[in-house]
């Protein structure tokens, strides 16, 4: 949705706020905080400004959401990778029928590093695509288009 309507202040604020997230890497959650100020002191002012902050802090609520969401899965596997590997408990020792499979040979240390892999690849996919959203919304933003 394209609007000649825009003042050039209200391009620029809109920008700002989508560039602003990037204060994250020098104050942490500063991508919640400088947008927030932005977009709560201005979001009165024009309707563009308010539906662009409520954009950005709903886009990076969500990447947060996201990456605690891979940390937690990636915590549970380190737990249960290392609690095997130390061998704190090791039910096979408790088998009182003595059967013969071996549950430690299917889930080698191997394959949970596969897994650590693929989370990591995920977290790198979303730092790539939390980069690249908020370059290409403040250039949108700047154009006019929400």
């Amino acid at each position: 949705m394209e609007t000649t309507s825009l003042t050039k202040h209200q391009k620029n604020l809109s920008a700002a706020i989508h560039i602003s997230t990037f204060s994250k890497y020098f104050i942490p959650f500063g991508n919640f905080i400088l947008p927030l100020i932005l977009w709560t002191s201005n979001k009165n002012d024009s309707s563009f400004v308010d539906e662009n902050g409520k954009k950005v802090l709903n886009f990076q609520i969500s990447i947060l959401l996201y990456s605690l969401t891979l940390g937690l899965i990636a915590f549970v596997f380190a737990l249960f990778t290392a609690w095997d590997f130390v061998g704190f408990i090791n039910v096979l020792d408790h088998n009182e029928h003595d059967l013969s499979f071996r549950i430690d040979e299917i889930f080698e240390f191997g394959s949970h590093l596969f897994v650590f892999g693929f989370v990591g690849l995920l977290w790198l996919g979303l730092f790539i695509a939390d980069v690249v959203c908020s370059i290409l919304g403040a250039l949108r933003a700047n154009e006019g288009v929400v």
